[in-house]
């Protein structure tokens, strides 16, 4: 009993050691704040529904440490932008610009709306079509006669 009190005790300590807050990867905060706003700009090309500072993939780390590197070589936004976007294409960015190329980025969500709806009266449609059958006198003759029959089991 003895010894397993001071194993988790070791356990717990050990923990306790290891576990420290994470630093910033860059030494100067406000490039750090710099990298942040640009990798908030680019899309994750591994995750595609986050930015590069959201993401945990590995991919958007090396992201973040390249656009790091560049900021301390003294590029602007612009120009790590335009870097990623000449390597990786306007798909990168967090908001492509509306030009014929993207044009499917932008009115995509659009075209499914719409088609959803088209898609949706023509079944409505079909629907209210198929309620409406149309009998023949003999056919309502019948159906007129397979009610009564049935009424009178029913009152037997």
């Amino acid at each position: 009993m003895g010894k397993a009190l001071v194993l988790v005790f070791l356990l717990l300590l050990g923990g306790a050691a290891w576990a420290k807050e994470a630093a910033p990867a860059a030494e100067d905060p406000r490039l750090e704040q710099r990298m942040m706003a640009i990798a908030a700009e680019l899309r994750c090309l591994v995750c595609q529904n986050q930015s590069i500072a959201d993401s945990d993939a590995d991919l958007a780390k090396d992201f973040r440490n390249q656009i790091r590197e560049k900021l301390q070589q003294g590029q602007s936004e612009r120009d790590i932008i335009g870097y990623m976007t000449a390597r990786y294409g306007d798909f990168v960015l967090w908001r492509p610009p509306f030009k014929p190329t993207t044009l499917l980025l932008w009115l995509g969500p659009l075209l499914l709306v719409v088609a959803g709806l088209i898609a949706l009266f023509f079944r409505l449609a079909r629907e209210r079509k198929a309620g409406e059958i149309e009998l023949s006198e003999t056919e309502h003759a019948r159906a007129a006669l397979l009610l009564e029959s049935r009424r009178e089991m029913e009152e037997r």
